[in-house]
């Protein structure tokens, strides 16, 4: 993982995102691809390379859940234990979401999804990227199952996306997250994932 360490290579990656580009990467669970949450170019590119509903929102994801937490308000109680135990880990919290998190990234809605995964190699891509925030889904087409690996990231999306970063042998597990609703500090789970947490 020298890549992370290349000053020159990291800056030209920031300048890059910064102007809306879209980077792909592996998590615990699928593959990813990924754009600065205050790049409304790098966020519409993500709809578009994967023809998405606009419908449909990103989730933000960092290495610490202390970047996240500036993007979203009223983490009650039992959210902050569900945080406590599963982050990093495949849980996705959607909480309401605080004014620092752009319209465009949650398809207007007045929540977010946040997430911290829990791979190396995405770790060390969040601790250098500037703000150290994804703003993120799966990467593949709408049509298209998530993809599983490095080579299937490649195919999918490869030729659309700024840069596929390699998984170094941190392989994702090929297993959607567990996603639920924390408002009001009431847990609902909306999709059953890899984590029970009720």
């Amino acid at each position: 993982m020298k890549i992370f360490d290349d000053e020159k290579f990291v800056k030209d990656l920031n300048e890059k995102l910064k102007k809306g580009a879209v980077i792909s990467f592996v998590t615990d669970t699928v593959w990813g691809v990924g754009c600065l949450p205050d790049s409304e170019k790098g966020v519409e590119n993500i709809y578009e390379l994967k023809n998405r509903d606009r419908s449909k929102p990103l989730i933000l994801m960092s290495n610490e859940v202390n970047n996240l937490l500036p993007y979203v308000k009223n983490v009650g109680e039992k959210a902050q234990k569900l945080m406590d135990k599963h982050f990093p880990g495949a849980l996705t919290l959607i909480f309401e979401k605080s004014e620092l998190t752009p319209d465009y990234v949650t398809s207007f809605k007045d929540t977010v999804g946040i997430r911290v995964p829990d791979n190396l190699v995405f770790k060390r891509l969040c601790e250098v990227i500037d703000g150290h925030v994804l703003a993120t889904t799966s990467a593949n087409l709408s049509s298209q199952p998530a993809a599983a690996t490095y080579e299937q990231a490649v195919e999918y999306i490869g030729k659309n996306v700024e840069y596929v970063f390699e998984d170094y042998g941190h392989i994702c597990e090929g297993h959607a997250s567990t996603v639920a609703l924390a408002l009001n500090d009431d847990i609902k789970v909306l999709r059953q994932g890899e984590i029970h947490i009720l």
